[in-house]
Order: structure tokens, then sequence, then C-alpha cells
């Protein structure tokens, strides 16, 4: 973390004079920040999940219907990312990002009041909004003060932070299904919510200075989003990202019924191996965030993707042939999050690398392209509802064999010469 820290010299002087460096955190204290920003995906996702079955008996809704708030609130942090960061690019970080947090502050009081599944829906969906400004914000703040391999290992260090969100989401929201309803979980959120209002406004600094804000309307900002989707670098990295992402939510949408449906686990038992699972995740982070500048992030995304398939397969074959039980699909679906723990942080830094002016942008299309797949599968990992993890695994071998086979073609690929170096080239002195 102290050579981490020390590279936030180049940032400053990438992002320009007129930031106050002394007002920017220094080593953890930026990593808990920033995480803090980002731990809001999954903990809107992940806190809840334990109580799926209870909110479809008590709001009298199918499986599929009750996924269905999953979808919302993926849909909603993809649009509010596309909305949100180019936004921040013309006005600054802090002013969107205070806005998007009160309005999950807001909406999670409706979702705890939601009287029908329908409305829970669209609840969540204007949750996932607001929490779109953590997700895209922290990233595009991220850009602003890092780069190259940089980025990387500082998005490696991120997921200590962020890493957390899965483990402890579901133990959470568990242990409120314990003492009270499920609409308790949504309370707590709010409160969360609330929390995070007030450090963001007092401790996240503006990292965007105005020399580097973008003039204009909603055509400059349509402009500068085609001109990121026209970099072919940018393009094959963020599919890489958005399939062994895809592929991770499919666990997290099918693994609360098959685990609990099929195998008979608890909520409290699934809130365990839930967080056992992003452990894995965590300690993949740390170990690609170790050797990052010595190896490259292209030799580590491609290490990572292998678990994330191999897991993946492994998951398939042992639910299409009831094979090992529970002692072959607990390491399998161990192994694809280790996996991705390699895979988000380098293909994330190596799609950003090109974009230093329009990081806000970038990290939009990167994060909507993400949860909008997510939004679409989510309810595909549900079809065989609690009865068939059929579905769930052939959904994840898909995507995480589709993020490999475009792996490869990248490595074919020799028409960005940067991002070739960016991907081998180890860095000494660090």
């Amino acid at each position: 973390m102290t050579s981490l820290t020390n590279r936030m010299h180049r940032g400053d002087r990438e992002a320009g004079k007129s930031v106050d460096r002394s007002r920017i955190p220094r080593g953890w204290r930026l990593v808990l920040i920033v995480g803090g920003l980002t731990i809001f995906g999954p903990l809107c996702i992940d806190m809840y999940l334990p109580a799926l079955p209870r909110i479809s008996a008590d709001l009298h809704a199918g499986t599929s219907a009750v996924q269905l708030s999953v979808t919302g609130c993926l849909v909603g942090i993809a649009l509010g990312q596309l909305v949100i960061g180019p936004i921040s690019d013309r006005k600054g970080r802090r002013g969107p990002l205070f806005l998007g947090l009160g309005l999950f502050i807001v909406s999670s009081v409706a979702c705890s009041a939601a009287s029908s599944v329908f409305v829970l829906d669209g609840c969540r969906f204007v949750q996932g909004v607001g929490g779109a400004a953590g997700v895209v914000i922290s990233r595009a703040i991220v850009r602003d003060l890092f780069e190259g391999p940089t980025a990387a290992r500082f998005f490696s260090t991120l997921m200590l932070v962020t890493g957390l969100g899965p483990i402890i989401a579901p133990q959470i929201g568990a242990l409120i299904l314990r003492v009270t309803s499920w609409r308790g979980i949504f309370v707590a959120l709010a409160i969360a919510g609330s929390v995070l209002l007030v450090v963001a406004f007092a401790k996240v600094p503006e990292t965007l200075p105005l020399e580097r804000r973008h003039a204009g309307g909603l055509r400059s900002i349509v402009g500068t989003m085609a001109e990121v989707g026209r970099d072919p670098t940018f393009v094959g990295y963020a599919i890489v990202v958005t399939l062994g992402f895809g592929a991770i939510l499919a666990y997290i949408a099918g693994s609360s019924f098959i685990l609990q449906g099929i195998y008979g686990i608890s909520p409290q038992l699934f809130g365990t191996i839930f967080g056992i699972n992003a452990a894995g995740m965590v300690v993949g982070a740390q170990i690609n965030g170790h050797f990052v500048h010595r190896l490259g992030s292209g030799p580590l995304l491609s290490i990572g993707l292998t678990c994330m398939t191999s897991g993946s397969l492994l998951f398939l074959l042992a639910v299409s042939t009831n094979w090992g039980g529970l002692g072959v699909i607990l390491p399998s679906l161990f192994l694809v999050l280790f996996g991705l723990g390699f895979v988000t942080p380098n293909a994330t830094a190596l799609a950003l690398q090109n974009h230093p002016q329009s990081a806000g942008a970038a990290s939009a299309l990167l994060g909507s392209a993400q949860f909008l797949v997510g939004a679409g599968l989510a309810p595909l990992a549900g079809i065989g509802g609690n009865h068939d993890a059929l579905p769930m695994g052939i959904l994840m071998m898909s995507l995480a064999g589709g993020a490999t086979a475009v792996r490869l073609s990248l490595l074919r690929a020799t028409k960005t010469k940067t991002a070739v170096s960016f991907e081998s080239a180890p860095i000494t002195g660090v």
C-alpha cells in the first residue's frame, strides 16, 4: 500500500494541479472510502437473498416474479451508471454522488413498505439507480488518481473492502430475518445509505478539476460515449469482464433457491456458504494485486478465466449427473469466485487505460454492460425454480466460456500496442 500511495503523485499530475492534494485521503483511508461507495452494488443485491423464499410466500408471488426484483435492481444500476457517469464528467464527482445516495435511501424505505411484488420490483429499480452513483463514481475516482498497473493493483486492494459486501450482506440479512421480517432488511439498507451519505459529504474529495470537465449538453455526452465505444481495446475487455460478471450474477440469482430448495440448507447456513465463496474472490484479488506488477495484467487475467471456466464446468457436471452433491458443488462455486478476483481488477484496468479524459463515461459503459447482461440473465437462472440446478449450471458455463473465448481473441489482436505492453510487461521498482 505504501508504494501504491506513492504512485498517487502520478495521478495528481494527470488530474491537474487544481485538485487540492491535501484533501485526497492516502493509503487505507482512500481504500475504505472508495470501497464504501463501491459496496452498495453488492449490498442491495446480496443482503436480501436469504429472504427471497419468504418474500415469495409473503407477497404470494412465484419464483420468477420475485427474481424480477433482482432484475429490476440490476437494470437500475445499469441505466443509472449510463446517466450518472457522463454527468460526473461534466459536473464533478461529488454532486452526482450525493444525489444518488439520497435516492438510494428514499427508495430503500419504499421497498420496506411494498405491498405487492410489482411495487417491490419498481422500487428495486429506483434503488438500483441510486446505488449506481457509488458504483460508477468510485471507478471514475480511481481512474482520476491512478493509471496502468497501479490502477489494477488498486482495484485488487479495493476488493478487500468490496469483497466484504457479498461476504457479510447475506449474513446480515439472515440475522435480520431472525428478529424481524424481510422488510427490516430494506430499513437496514436505508440506514447504511444514510451513514455513507454523511461520510461521503465529509470525506470524499473532488478529484476531477475544472479544466478536465467536459463542456456541452446531451450531444457532447453521447459523442463521448460513442468515442469510448469505438475503442476496440475497451470493447474487448468490457466484454470479458461483463461475461465474467454475468456468470457470478447467475450464481447470485439461482443459488438461494437451489441450495435451500434442492439441498435443504437453512438461510443461516446459506449465508455462511455465500460468505465463504465471496472470501475466495477476495483471496484471488489479493494474490492478483501482489503479482500484477511482476507478471502484468494479461497473464493474471488468463489465470482467473481458467479458474472460472473450470469451476463452472465442474458445477455443470455435478448437477447434470447428480455426482458428488455438495462436496463437489461448493468447491466448484468457490473456484468460480476465486477466479473472479483475478478477472475483475485486470479486465477493468485494461478497459479504462486509454480514457483518462472520459473516465466517467468509460466507467458507465463498462458497469452498465455488466448489470444489463446480468439483468437479462437473472430470471433465466431461476427457470428450474427450487428443484432443478441445470439452468444455472448451463448459464454459468456458457458465460465463463464466452469470456475465455473473447480473451483468446484479444491475445491474437495486435492493433493496440499499448494494450499488449500493459498486459505482459512486468513493472519493476514497485
